[in-house]
């Protein structure tokens, strides 16, 4: 067995693949473990770096071995990847074999026609920007983040198979693709010889719309799913129920995709309902929720997201329980469905 000479300032746990159980994506050669580490929020310029490198170094100790950017994490736009780059160069670099680390390009990130959308342009140079960002050769994964309207398809496409026949990227991935969406690119790219390896949707106990079609097109075709948001950035976790909390993604002026309008009464009195069948299995309320989102068999791995080590080990902790009775799932959908 190789072994790597290791770093001075960090030796990874060697007892990592012990315990994190791995699922083959779709009917790819690729394994990646139940839990990715996105690194979305608390990895830019304003936060700590010190805590960014803990964080995933304890990922790392745990078995997650898949890391999660694209080129607009931060803030500012950029900064995860930079961040992760600097992480590359202190300690991670020996590992580099054992890593699977993804970006994506889509979304707003500079300006002018150019810097967003599904042009060949646009995603051809996002991805060497994020490749010089991060300081890799190539990305293991290279994502198209979401549909263009205003590009054909083929030339989305046609851009991610570039990618990867450049040596830019191994595989291929959408993210935020409806399920007729999905079926096209799936049918483009297995043309062009480069077949999709992963799509990456947004999937948690209150947002199942991957149920209403896209899991079924993944089925038949062996294209494996990372989801993210599984605990509806915080709120299926215990944070939310007395108020919102200084330094949650709530308060944090900078943040998108939760503020205080999302969080209803109605959602917390589910949540409450929700937090006693956790209890009743010995988990918190966030390890029920990633527990439940891995249920599917299309679902490869969940993308968390976390602020401090502790939230890592505690949804690490998850993959201890992962069995569901049949009344427990009848349980939770009577409860998401207001009954």
């Amino acid at each position: 067995m190789i072994t790597h000479q290791p770093n001075p300032s960090y030796a990874p746990a060697a007892t990592r693949y012990e315990n994190m159980p791995y699922k083959r994506c779709g009917k790819s050669g690729i394994q990646l473990p139940r839990l990715s580490l996105g690194l979305w929020q608390n990895f830019g310029e304003i936060d700590s770096f010190s805590n960014a490198q803990a964080m995933v170094h304890k990922a790392f100790d745990l078995g997650i071995n898949h890391f999660d950017l694209a080129n607009n994490y931060g803030p500012p736009y950029g900064a995860a990847e930079s961040t992760f780059g600097k992480l590359m160069r202190k300690s991670l670099a020996p590992y580099r074999d054992e890593l699977l680390i993804s970006s994506k390009a889509g979304y707003d990130m500079w300006p002018g026609p150019f810097g967003i959308g599904g042009s060949r342009k646009y995603l051809v140079s996002s991805c060497d920007q994020s490749l010089k960002r991060t300081g890799l050769d190539y990305f293991d994964v290279f994502y198209s983040h979401r549909f263009d309207p205003d590009t054909p398809l083929e030339e989305t496409m046609q851009a991610l198979d570039y990618i990867v026949r450049s040596g830019r990227a191994l595989y291929a991935g959408i993210s935020n693709y409806s399920a007729d969406q999905t079926q096209r690119a799936i049918a483009i790219l297995r043309d062009l010889g480069t077949p999709l390896l992963v799509h990456q949707p947004r999937y948690n106990m209150f947002d199942r719309w991957i149920e209403d079609g896209l899991t079924q097109v993944l089925e038949d075709h062996g294209v494996g799913s990372v989801v993210f948001s599984p605990l509806a950035q915080g709120f299926l976790t215990n944070k939310y129920l007395s108020g919102i909390p200084d330094g949650s993604r709530a308060a944090r002026a900078e943040q998108i995709h939760l503020n205080i309008d999302q969080i209803t009464q109605e959602k917390i009195a589910k949540v409450q309902k929700l937090s006693l069948i956790a209890t009743q299995r010995n988990q918190s309320l966030a390890q029920l929720a990633l527990a439940w989102v891995l249920q599917p068999t299309t679902v490869t791995s969940a993308i968390i997201g976390a602020s401090k080590v502790t939230q890592i080990v505690d949804c690490v902790a998850a993959l201890d329980n992962l069995e569901f009775s049949g009344e427990q799932l009848k349980q939770i959908d009577q409860i998401l469905a207001g009954e």
